[in-house]
């Protein structure tokens, strides 16, 4: 816990640092490459998958990702690569 205090002290003193808004430290990152790929930043974990959907912990936000023929192609602790047809994203 302590080391997370620390981490979100750091990130919070960067945003300041560099006028970035407070809220959107820590947060993930979606880039939609055309209509057959999405990659994702700071995401935390797979909470649901298929085909039709997949569903991405964002921390803080759900993600939903909905399509055709979609298949998670790569994935780090941090980064995430799907594929497939892309209809629609949505952040809960």
């Amino acid at each position: 816990m302590e080391g997370k205090k620390k981490k979100d002290g750091l990130l919070e003193r960067a945003a300041q640092t560099f006028d970035i808004p407070g809220e959107t430290v820590g947060l993930p990152r979606v880039e939609l490459v055309g209509r057959h790929e999405v990659r994702m930043a700071n995401h935390r974990g797979i909470l649901a998958y298929g085909k039709e959907e997949i569903m991405v912990s964002g921390g803080k936000l759900l993600v939903r990702f909905r399509g055709e023929g979609m298949e998670l192609k790569a994935m780090t602790g941090s980064e995430l690569l799907i594929t497939g047809t892309i209809f629609s994203i949505e952040v809960e």
